[in-house]
């Protein structure tokens, strides 16, 4: 029978609570496991299902605790001493152990916590959920908190507990979905996961912590305990400055990188944070890049996806190295100069048992109407952004990476996918909104609430979209209505050009409009002109391949259009192996292709790129009015039959203008008459037919001189000589 002393309901210990203790369904611990008060007596209750014999050890003096019969593991006592207890026993083989009971301990998050969590206004989760490496009622440990509203029961598991999901049931938050419990004795890089018996009664597969910090490699699938407290920051010169880096009229030249396929390293293996830090961060300043920009480092199983498939969004993924290491990635990128920008994916996430489907066994971050809920393109689920828990935790974990990290920007992936319902739907594949309309309106606001919250919050920082659609005021302010990013990646643009760039020269003459129609709406929006990864990948070819002719045409074809591309208005992004015209088309599972970068052609294509980005730079009138329409003026948009477009870009007060002319036939054109905006000399600051870029070195002599003669509109003209599949950049010098 079960021992008389602790038999009173005070102390909750009926049949049906032991049973369950030992079974591993009771919801309640701390109501009866720990230290309970009964009149001026102390009994301690515990539940170790290894244990023998169990004693609770206050100071020097051991207390046994007797075992409850019929309900093997359970063991209670009087203990005396009014100090704090551990827990000593034997296992029937003899083996001593002696721990802390963590149901000694008292809570760790607050009523403000539990207010905030439920409302779904925390903005910063992960200071309250995730996993803490902490001091708490004077021992060391760990505590753990995790949301789950519709669990009967939730349980931390790991080698600390042999996984088993009896021992460490959690402490339930009131109504707030909240499950937490302080672990003494577990620390820092200790493997964990939740057991979760669901609404329905169910044990559901072992689940990873939404907001933990960090994972084991894959393919193992569990979360790790990491401090991420106390790191030393020495980028205060750089987040001083940073708006002015980030801002519309700043240069802004971004380097995009996989980092599982930059470089590889003793065979094979991804290079680490730390390593990137030294030969990523100088490699991108030396080639003139202003910031980095990262497909997603947020933990994800498949490496297959990029990232873009992540299961711990607040977890950098440990392929590289552990949190403190990335940190040391951006901080070097800070000291060099470069800004570091992330790639955000709220847009779904996969359905990896370990991570957030059926979360609670009910559809808790995502739809449960699969019309809503699952992503036909990529097989994966789309977060609710009605519920204000999961709205919260994504614009936290912007938050997150932009605080913890001193990122400087997200990259928000697939934001066409979030805007409509019906986004690659059939019709009566998706669900109207409340209006009847396509829109959907709650991720619209969980966009507008996100920007608005990380502008604020984080000042100097910078968002940008990919939206493939004509979805108004993307840049716009939230508050007039628009997404409130700070940039939107330009993809009509980018469609159009390479389109044009593929074709034969003979026939470009019949699509001189793809090229000029980016102006009608370039100035509508917070322009990025992205050459990305997806522009060289699943046998779309690299930059290279795409461009037509014999081989000394193709590298003047793609010249001529990164010329073309940094003249342009608009920021620029340029996926890495691009900048030195990789051959092959990107492979994730290998190292962009370093030799290839070897070869004189290469080489000078990556010449090109340092220079384009030190012009740009390093000229007002290329880069200060990016987004602004008085910052452009077409000068000859109409030479259809010759292939030839010519303009001028302007930059602040008192900065000297800059012309660029682009010549996309492979004819030398001699004595072609160019309209100028002002007399005086022109110094040809680049022309990408130059001998150092691997071109003929045919052109200007160094510049040219304009006349009071009008021409293309323009009050004064000067003759040029056009090399074939070129682009010229000509900057005025004033007497």
């Amino acid at each position: 029978m079960a021992n008389p002393e602790i038999s009173e309901p005070l102390h909750g210990l009926d049949e049906e609570t032991l049973w369950r203790i030992c079974n591993g369904t009771f919801d309640a611990p701390f109501s009866v496991l720990g230290p309970h008060k009964s009149g001026r007596a102390t009994y301690v209750t515990a539940f170790d299902p290894g244990a023998a014999r169990l004693s609770a050890i206050v100071g020097k003096k051991a207390h046994p605790l007797t075992p409850v019969a019929n309900h093997a593991g359970v063991f209670s006592g009087k203990v005396t001493g009014g100090k704090p207890y551990r827990l000593r026993g034997e296992t029937a083989d003899g083996v001593a152990f002696e721990y802390e009971d963590p149901y000694r301990f008292g809570p760790v998050l607050g009523d403000l916590d539990e207010y905030l969590l439920g409302e779904g206004t925390h903005r910063r989760l992960w200071n309250a959920l995730g996993a803490h490496v902490m001091t708490h009622q004077g021992s060391a440990g760990t505590h753990f908190a995790v949301w789950a509203p519709n669990a009967r029961r939730v349980s931390v598991l790991g080698d600390f507990n042999h996984w088993d999901g009896r021992r460490h049931v959690m402490r339930q938050r009131g109504s707030s979905g909240i499950w937490e419990i302080f672990l003494p004795d577990v620390g820092d890089g200790t493997p964990y996961k939740y057991e979760i018996i669901g609404a329905y009664g169910s044990v559901q597969p072992l689940k990873a912590d939404p907001v933990g910090f960090g994972s084991e490699h894959p393919p193992a699938k569990a979360s790790v305990v990491r401090d991420i407290s106390g790191y030393g920051w020495k980028d205060g010169g750089w987040m001083g400055e940073r708006a002015g880096r980030n801002a519309r009229s700043a240069p802004i030249s971004i380097y995009e990188v996989h980092l599982g396929s930059w470089r590889r390293k003793d065979g094979g293996r991804p290079i680490s944070y730390k390593e990137a830090a030294d030969e990523l961060v100088s490699y991108a300043a030396d080639m003139g890049f202003t910031h980095i920009e990262l497909l997603p480092v947020s933990e994800y199983p498949f490496d297959g996806s990029w990232g873009y498939q992540p299961v711990g969004l607040y977890a950098p993924t440990i392929r590289h190295g552990p949190p403190h290491e990335f940190r040391d990635l951006v901080d070097a990128a800070h000291r060099a100069g470069l800004g570091v920008l992330l790639d955000w994916v709220p847009g779904h996430f996969p359905t990896d048992e370990h991570g957030l489907a059926c979360f609670d066994g009910t559809a808790l971050y995502e739809h449960a109407d699969p019309r809503e809920g699952f992503h036909q393109d990529w097989n994966t689920l789309i977060y609710n952004y009605g519920r204000r828990e999961v709205a919260n935790f994504l614009i936290s974990n912007a938050l997150y990476w932009l605080e913890e990290y001193h990122v400087d920007g997200l990259r928000v992936d697939a934001v066409a996918s979030m805007l409509y319902r019906d986004y690659s739907r059939k019709e009566g594949e998706w669900v109207p909104n409340i209006h009847g309309g396509r829109e959907n309106l709650e991720a619209i606001s969980l966009l507008q609430r996100m920007n608005t919250e990380v502008y604020r919050e984080v000042p100097g920082i910078l968002t940008a979209a990919e939206e493939s659609t004509s979805f108004p005021q993307v840049s716009g302010p939230a508050d007039a209505g628009g997404l409130g990013f700070g940039y939107k990646w330009n993809m009509g643009w980018m469609n159009d050009t390479l389109r044009y760039i593929e074709k034969d020269p003979v026939y470009r003459r019949h699509d001189h409009h793809l090229m000029t129609f980016g102006i009608d709406y370039a100035f509508s929006e917070n322009f990025i002109l992205p050459i990305s990864h997806d522009e060289v990948v699943h046998g779309k070819g690299s930059m290279l391949a795409k461009m037509p002719g014999p081989v000394w045409e193709k590298f003047a074809n793609l010249r001529a259009y990164y010329g073309f591309m940094w003249g342009h208005p608009g920021k620029k992004l340029l996926f890495m192996g691009c900048e030195f015209a990789q051959p092959a088309e990107w492979n994730h599972d290998t190292e962009i292709d370093w030799q290839a970068a070897q070869r004189p052609e290469h080489a000078g294509i990556q010449r090109l790129v340092r220079d384009l980005n030190t012009l740009y730079r390093g000229t007002p009138a290329l880069h200060v009015k990016d987004c602004e329409h008085d910052g452009f003026q077409w000068i000859e948009g109409g030479a259809t039959d010759i292939s030839v477009f010519a303009w001028a870009r302007y930059g602040g007060a008192g900065d000297p203008p800059a012309v660029v002319v682009s010549n996309f036939t492979p004819i030398e054109r001699t004595a072609w008459r160019v309209g100028l905006p002002r007399d005086g000399h022109w110094r040809e600051a680049l022309n990408t037919d130059a001998g150092i870029y691997g071109g003929a070195n045919r052109g200007n002599l160094g510049g040219v001189t304009a006349q009071a003669q009008d021409h293309h509109g323009q009050p004064c003209s000067a003759e040029l000589t056009l090399p074939p599949l070129s682009t010229l950049i000509l900057l005025h010098e004033p007497d």
